[in-house]
């Protein structure tokens, strides 16, 4: 069995930084997570990718083609439709390895998972590979401090986790770049109430126009329980490793393992020693 979380997310949410921040943590535990590329559009990310996409093909290539033109959102899907048609390149560059933990950093598109079906149809493959996979999805805490925001990024998650039916994780990414004001409103954002948060809306003009809209998707978000995230910031170990144990239990990572047992002669002679 081999291992691997689909990191997902608007873009500028913190996905590269994510992605090289388990990895550092995994190594200071003495373990090996390998980050894989698949942004076609990516121009810089601050960690070394087993598999790069852009080593088959990249957006610029798409979108300067004199038949196709594609903008930039076309030239991306394009992409992703080419990748999934080219299985074979991408499945020798992962290799075979039982084991394998791999982190797919994802572009930054949200149309990609919300309702088109080229990311399931990626993740079908991924299975067919061997993978047991979860989904990451990151929203930036910063755009998250308020009732209407958080209220958006929600309902943006819970798109992603029915349109692609993978185990699920919500994350509120760069806490490290919150104030302090907003670091003490940021709990009741975590694991909220959502009636709670609509009754801060009332005096938000476009609810009052909107309000029984407003209401429902309350209604929605309370309905499917998804109503939890979990706080990263990169500089706090306990927040680090808060998440990597939550999706470790998740995919069942490492409990395949042989436990390690030590006879009990060895412990009595240790004593006499």
């Amino acid at each position: 069995m081999r291992y691997g979380q689909l990191v997902m997310g608007p873009a500028g949410s913190g996905k590269s930084t994510y992605c090289r921040t388990m990895q550092r943590y995994a190594a200071d535990e003495n373990k090996v997570i390998n980050i894989v590329n698949l942004d076609p559009a990516a121009e810089f990310f601050d960690y070394e990718p087993l598999v790069d996409i852009r080593e088959l093909i990249q957006v610029d290539d798409v979108m300067e083609d004199n038949e196709l033109k594609f903008g930039p959102n076309g030239g991306l899907i394009f992409c992703m439709e080419y990748l999934i048609q080219n299985r074979d390149w991408l499945e020798d560059q992962l290799g075979d390895v039982d084991g394998d933990y791999v982190i797919f950093d994802c572009p930054g598109q949200i149309e990609l998972y919300s309702h088109m079906e080229i990311m399931k149809e990626l993740i079908e493959m991924f299975v067919k590979f061997n993978f047991r996979i979860c989904g990451v999805f990151l929203v930036d805490s910063q755009f998250m401090v308020d009732p209407s925001k958080f209220l958006s990024g929600t309902m943006a998650a819970l798109s992603v986790m029915i349109n692609l039916e993978l185990p699920h994780l919500n994350i509120l990414s760069k806490l490290d770049l919150l104030s302090k004001s907003s670091k003490k409103h940021l709990d009741k954002y975590l694991e909220p109430d959502p009636y709670s948060l609509l009754n801060d809306m009332e005096n938000d003009p476009w609810n009052e126009k909107y309000e029984k809209l407003t209401q429902a998707l309350g209604r929605l978000i309370e309905d499917y329980s998804l109503v939890r995230f979990l706080p990263l910031n990169i500089k706090d170990e306990e927040s680090i490793g808060d998440i990597k144990l939550t999706i470790d239990n998740m995919i069942q990572y490492g409990e395949e393992e042989d436990v390690k047992m030590r006879d009990f002669d060895d412990v009595d002679n240790d004593e006499n020693d």
